[in-house]
């Protein structure tokens, strides 16, 4: 039986709504791979979603970590959508952990991947133009990352 491998370009795709349909596909066993993750886009104003992400990475303080050591979140475009898939994934149970090992991330394209037989998603689209947003690529740079 041949693994069927689903291509998804997430060029301009909402990042959120994205990791809901991978997150459904990965649980029908489809195998994911998803390019260009670095340009999936969050909505809102980007000054306020920086601003959010700043206060997850540096003001991290809870009872078991009281010295504030080391970001708990991913920063990298990759890692944050694939945690967002995480999210949406029931991840303690057998059934979530074996749909998550089916899922790739790349920046990018890599050279081992068929770029022309990539698909963009219809319910991860946009739906109004004149709301602001920012990539995933654009909050990595803004919080100090090299891409």
């Amino acid at each position: 039986m041949e693994e069927r491998v689903v291509v998804i370009d997430a060029d301009g795709l909402v990042a959120g709504r994205l990791a809901s349909v991978v997150a459904k596909r990965l649980l029908r066993g489809e195998n994911v791979v998803v390019i260009n993750a670095e340009k999936a886009i969050i909505t809102g104003k980007p000054q306020r979603i920086v601003k959010e992400y700043m206060k997850k990475v540096s003001e991290w303080r809870t009872h078991y970590n009281p010295e504030k050591l080391g970001p708990k979140i991913p920063r990298r475009p990759d890692r944050v959508l694939k945690r967002m898939v995480r999210g949406m994934l029931p991840h303690k149970k057998p059934r979530g952990r074996l749909a998550y090992k089916r899922l790739k991330v790349y920046i990018g394209i890599p050279e081992d991947i068929d770029a022309s037989k990539a698909i963009k998603v219809r319910e991860a689209m946009r739906k109004n133009e004149t709301i602001p947003f920012i990539t995933l690529g654009e909050l990595y740079r803004m919080l100090g990352g090299k891409l």
